[in-house]
C-alpha cells in the first residue's frame, strides 16, 4: 500500500518544473506560526538524550494525563502499534500444554480473529500498518462502531484528517466500553485536537486499569509549528506505558526536541497568543474559500480546512502550474487547505484571481 502525503514539495517541484523555492506550500496541517526557539544549550547537542522528569510533569500538566511519554512523532508508534498489540495478547495467553481445550480454542479466536475498525476516510498511515500485518480492515465514518468483534482494534481519528469529524468524549467512553468488553485495543489519534478545549480531547478519562487497552497519540509539531523537531507523545496507562519504553528503547527523541518542547509546554501565553491567531487565519482562508467555491463543501479546522468538490483533481492541477501547492484528498473529490499566514493568504487569492478570471 504506497501512500501520498502532502509536504512532498521536492517532487511536486520536480514534475511541475518550478523551483522549490517559488511555491507557496499549504499541502500540511502544521501551523504556519513557530514556536520561537530557545536558546539551546551546548550540553543538548553534545550529549546522549535523557528523558528528564521535568519534561514530564510538563506534559502531563499539558494533557492533563497521568501517564505519557515522548515519541519521535506519532508515526513511529503507528507503524510500532500491530507488533505491540500482538505482544500484549501473546502475554496474556497460558501455554498451550496448560489450557483445556475451550481455553485451547479461545487462543486460537486470538490469533485467528484479526479485524481492525478505521475510518473510512482519514490519515491512511493507520490503515496501512494494520494492513501490513494482515488486519482485516472494517471501515465506519460519521457514526462510531456500535459492535466490536473479540480482540478487535477500534482507530478513531479525532478530529478527523481530513473530514475534521469530531467524536465527544461521552461517544468515546460508551465505544471504550465495547471495546474492553471485547478484549480489543482502542486507539485515538489526536493530533489536531490542540486547538480545542482540553476537556475534548480524551486523555484526562484514562483510567489506569491494567485490563483497558486503550493508547491516545498526541501530536507536538502540528500546534506549535516545529515538524521537523519529530516529537509527539502518547498517553495510555502505566503498564502500557513501561510496554511502549520498552519498544522505543533509549535516545529515540533527540535532546534538543526534549529541550523545546518542554519549553513550549511552560509558556501558556504564546499557546494563547498562537490559538487566537490561528483561529484568526483560518476564517480568513475560509471567507476566501467561500468567495469562489461557496460555503457548503468547507469542513473547518483551525489547523486546515477541507474543501469537498467534484473538480477537485483539476483544480489541484491548475494551482500546482501556479506553484501553488495544496494536498488533493486520497478520494480525489476534495482539497484540504493548511492555514495559511496573511503573505500566504494573499497569494492564494491571487492564484484564485488568475483560476477563475
Amino acid at each position: 500500500m504506497s501512500l501520498t502525503h502532502g509536504g512532498q514539495l521536492d517532487r511536486i517541484a520536480k514534475q511541475y518544473e518550478i523551483e522549490p523555492a517559488n511555491w507557496l506550500d499549504l499541502s500540511t496541517g502544521i501551523a504556519p506560526f513557530s514556536y520561537p526557539l530557545p536558546e539551546i544549550p551546548t550540553s543538548y547537542w553534545q550529549d546522549l538524550p535523557t528523558v528528564p522528569a521535568s519534561l514530564i510533569k510538563q506534559a502531563n500538566r499539558y494533557y492533563q494525563s497521568e501517564h505519557c511519554w515522548p515519541i519521535a512523532g506519532s508515526q513511529s508508534l503507528i507503524e510500532r502499534l500491530p507488533q505491540l498489540w500482538h505482544q500484549k495478547l501473546s502475554s496474556i495467553d497460558v501455554p498451550v500444554e496448560k489450557q483445556s481445550s475451550s481455553e485451547q480454542v479461545n487462543t486460537l479466536k486470538v490469533q485467528q480473529k484479526r479485524t481492525v475498525y478505521l475510518p473510512k476516510v482519514g490519515y491512511k498511515e493507520h490503515q496501512k500498518a494494520w494492513q501490513d500485518a494482515g488486519y482485516i480492515c472494517q471501515f465506519y465514518q460519521q457514526q462510531l462502531p456500535t459492535t466490536v468483534a473479540d480482540f478487535a482494534v477500534v482507530v478513531v481519528i479525532n478530529p478527523n484528517n481530513p473530514t475534521t469529524d469530531y467524536f465527544e468524549p461521552n461517544a468515546l467512553s460508551q465505544l471504550a466500553k465495547n471495546v474492553k468488553k471485547a478484549k480489543g485495543l482502542l486507539v485515538i489519534d489526536e493530533a489536531f485536537v490542540d486547538m480545542l478545549e482540553p476537556e475534548q480531547s480524551f486523555v484526562p478519562r484514562l483510567s489506569n486499569n491494567l485490563d483497558e487497552n486503550i493508547i491516545i497519540l498526541r501530536s507536538f509539531g502540528k500546534f506549535f509549528g516545529l515538524a521537523g523537531l519529530r516529537i509527539g507523545f502518547v498517553c495510555t496507562n502505566k503498564q502500557w506505558l513501561a510496554l511502549i519504553k520498552d519498544s522505543v528503547g533509549p535516545w529515540q527523541v533527540n535532546g534538543v526536541a526534549l529541550y523545546i518542547a518542554e519549553h513550549a509546554f511552560k509558556n501558556n501565553p504564546w499557546q494563547q497568543q498562537q490559538k487566537h491567531q490561528l483561529k484568526h487565519q483560518s476564517e480568513k482562508l475560509a471567507q476566501l474559500l467561500s468567495q469562489y467555491f461557496g460555503h457548503q463543501g468547507l469542513r473547518c479546522c483551525s489547523l486546515f480546512i477541507t474543501l469537498a468538490h467534484p473538480k477537485a483533481a483539476e483544480i489541484f492541477e491548475r494551482l500546482c502550474q501556479q506553484g501553488v501547492y495544496v494536498r488533493l484528498c486520497d478520494e480525489q473529490n476534495a482539497l484540504r487547505f493548511g492555514i495559511p499566514n496573511a503573505r500566504q493568504l494573499q497569494r492564494l487569492a491571487d492564484s484564485f484571481a488568475k483560476l477563475f478570471q
